[in-house]
């Protein structure tokens, strides 16, 4: 199965292309505002309000075998101590070798974030080649976990 954290992800449409040809059953989670896809294989799982909500649904249920599509490095770090595969929107993979170091780094940012409240942005814009990325990183990974 795949499970798409869906709030603000710019992939949900790659997700949904791909798990299509592979046969794959998707989960696109939200807190809302998402147009529900026609498509038998998704189901659109809209969770309550709430902090962190969508990201609970989500670790609850991602195992060994499953996909996770999210750019959240918590959950991306619950979902790989579970044993599920983790894509971030770019298609870089996480791992148990380096979603330790992601924590770290997201929480120095947050940090200097906190630290000069004039500071802006900081972070990329997606682009075409991270889009393009993300379609190989999931092809290879669905291809990959079909072989066993």
């Amino acid at each position: 199965m795949i499970y798409v954290d869906a709030d603000a992800c710019p992939v949900k449409a790659e997700v949904e292309k791909v798990g299509t040809r592979h046969g794959l059953r998707m989960f696109i989670v939200s807190n809302g505002g998402l147009r529900p896809s026609q498509n038998p294989l998704v189901e659109t799982v809209i969770v309550p309000e709430g902090a962190d909500v969508a990201d609970m649904w989500i670790a609850e249920r991602a195992g060994p075998g499953d996909v996770v599509i999210t750019g959240d490095i918590p959950l991306a770090a619950k979902c790989v101590e579970g044993g599920a595969v983790v894509l971030k929107h770019n298609g870089e993979r996480l791992t148990q070798s380096n979603v330790r170091e992601a924590l770290a780094m997201r929480d120095l940012m947050s940090d200097l974030r906190a630290a000069d409240p004039f500071r802006q942005g900081g972070g990329k814009g997606f682009t075409k080649a991270d889009r393009s990325r993300f379609l190989d990183a999931l092809e290879t990974t669905l291809r990959a976990l079909s072989r066993g």
